[in-house]
């Protein structure tokens, strides 16, 4: 390929389909962070009391989900990040270009649906803090029986989506500091309904020991019972939930688009600070919380709703929590929706066809059941990824172990790949027919499923030309990424240099936004171990609400003001 050819190639590609360049790479803290924030949301409240109800034990919820998130961290950092850093494309891109168009349009409706789905769910749960503020009652029922109810949904849906439309930079911005205030908060709200916890099963405000904690834990959180009186989950669900429940973004390679921009497939393990600050702590602390609640309304903790447990374990800051966290994270996934729907729908604009994704996510919303089924809802959206994620590990992982070619769909200029459809289809009968046949646990079946469409897809590819040889095409791919990288390196000189504020002003901001959540934590620590009698407690959580709420309001501010404050500096530096 000649050099003219090349760079007439190149600038015909959009931004997109091209490889992410070294410039625009990024250091172990930046993934740390993206991962705390993305995996500490709405969702933990949910998924925190569907343990509980469930009937998990103490042991198997802290063993089996330290387990279980420690395999996925190992799923991110030995399965995603090494295909994201070697390619540097999004999983859409790589797909396109190993499987052709029929298998990415069939894989952009799924992600229509699984997104969809979930911007619903969280709408609903940012929906259950605002009800409170009306009075309106919880709902409990797989349908509305609220006609305000349904109202509180139809407007905080509108921001939603209007904000996915056209603002949705300005959240992500805003998302990228919630994490470390979601993880506080999280914490906090356990600290603060502890006391009332030991005080229903043992008698005493405080605990004297681990022993204590999970005696506390048996008699009154992860019982071993479930909601309908019957034994419960055992250790190997737990496992296989805290495992499974990513499998979108690890086994089904979702978070290529995040690691392509890693220096390293090490950083794979920054997943960590999602799973074991977001996942283990925050799913304990939301059991933590929602059996507290229980105790102090006198109910039942499936009586419950994100707004109730998020009200009674941290006051006002409850309200902010449920919002915030819900409102973020259906803004993200109805932005993947909408960009994946628009794929399909080409010819409309990204803000038309979200508005149309986003009309049918709202009603969807006003369904509570969406959410109270969150779990299995995320089980099997993972079972329906997880081929595609097969089909690219061979495809990447496998074929050039075994002498087949890579790439061999776009090297035979084909635009429908048959293995690949077929082998998807395939999986999903082997997959959801297990699930039928109930041979194995349910948290499980992604393994089976991803090992059957690996062996599928590989023995289809050599029918259709994987196994032959293709020189001249594979140079030609040589010489392109050659062409690409000195292209990306000319256009990176052109490009402004990052600045990073070091002013005295922005560190001062940013030790006030870290000391409200240092004192934020202190303050629910007194609540915890400084409570001897119920009358102390009344007072220590009482001077916590207020202050914590005050705190929170403090950080945001704090924590925004900085964010903006980098952004000018670069913006102006760029000019």
């Amino acid at each position: 390929m000649s050099t003219e050819s090349s760079v007439s190639a190149i600038a015909n590609m959009k931004a997109e389909q091209l490889p992410i360049p070294d410039n625009k790479l990024h250091g172990w803290t930046h993934f740390l962070g993206l991962y705390a924030g993305e995996h500490v949301a709405a969702t933990e409240f949910v998924i925190g009391a569907t343990f509980v109800a469930m009937g998990a034990t103490t042991m198997d919820i802290l063993i089996g989900l330290l387990i279980g998130n420690f395999l996925a961290i190992l799923s991110w950092t030995l399965i995603t990040a090494p295909i994201a850093v070697q390619t540097r494309l999004s999983l859409y891109t790589y797909l396109h270009k190993i499987a052709g168009d029929s298998m990415t349009k069939l894989y952009n409706w799924a992600n229509v649906l699984i997104f969809t789905v979930i911007s619903a769910a969280m709408i609903t749960v940012s929906s259950t803090a605002v009800r409170l503020l009306f009075n309106i009652p919880a709902q409990l029922d797989w349908y509305p029986n609220s006609v305000p109810f349904v109202a509180v949904v139809l407007a905080v849906g509108a921001i939603v989506v209007f904000v996915a439309m056209y603002g949705f930079n300005a959240v992500a911005e805003f998302s990228s500091i919630c994490g470390p205030w979601l993880v506080v908060m999280f914490t906090s709200g356990a600290l603060v309904l502890f006391p009332a916890l030991a005080e229903s099963v043992l008698g005493r405000t405080q605990l004297l020991g681990f022993a204590d904690f999970i005696t506390i834990g048996d008699q009154s959180i992860w019982t071993g019972i479930n909601s309908n009186g019957e034994p419960g989950i055992g250790l190997l669900e737990v496992i296989g939930f805290a495992w499974a429940a990513n499998t979108i973004t690890h086994f089904g390679l979702i978070d290529m688009a995040l690691l392509r921009y890693a220096k390293k497939s090490i950083y794979g393990l920054c997943s960590s600070a999602g799973m074991l600050f977001g996942h283990y702590v925050a799913w304990i602390a939301a059991g933590i919380m929602g059996a507290g609640t229980a105790v102090l309304l006198k109910s039942n903790i499936a009586e419950l709703d994100p707004g109730d447990v998020a009200y009674q374990a941290l006051g006002l800051s409850g309200y902010v929590i449920v919002i915030v966290a819900g409102w973020t994270t259906a803004n993200a996934n109805l932005y993947r929706a909408g960009l994946a729907a628009q794929a399909i729908f080409h010819n409309h604009s990204r803000q038309k066809v979200t508005l149309t994704v986003g009309c049918i996510t709202v009603v969807i919303a006003c369904f509570p059941f969406v959410f109270s089924q969150m779990l299995p809802l995320l089980t099997y959206a993972g079972l329906i990824v997880v081929p595609v994620g097969g089909i690219v590990f061979a495809e990447h992982v496998v074929f050039p172990r075994i002498g087949f070619t890579r790439y061999w769909l776009t090297y035979r200029k084909m635009n429908h790949s048959t293995p690949a459809v077929a082998s998807w289809i395939a999986g999903l009968i082997f997959g959801f027919g297990l699930n039928a046949m109930n041979v194995m646990s349910f948290f499980y079946l992604f393994l089976p499923t991803w090992l059957f469409t690996i062996v599928c897809y590989t023995l289809l590819a050599k029918s259709y030309g994987a196994a032959e040889k293709y020189p001249v095409e594979e140079e030609k791919e040589r010489e392109l990424n050659v062409a690409i990288k000195e292209y990306q390196a000319k256009q990176a000189l052109s490009e402004g240099e990052h600045v990073q504020d070091i002013s005295n002003f922005t560190k001062t901001l940013q030790v006030l936004a870290w000391s409200s959540l240092t004192l934020t934590l202190v303050l629910a620590l007194n609540v915890m171990f400084r409570s001897p009698d119920l009358g102390t407690y009344d007072t220590n959580a009482a001077i916590f609400y207020t202050w914590g709420f005050v705190f929170t309001i403090s950080y945001f501010a704090t924590a925004y003001w900085v964010l903006r404050r980098k952004k000018a500096l670069n913006l102006h530096c760029a000019d």
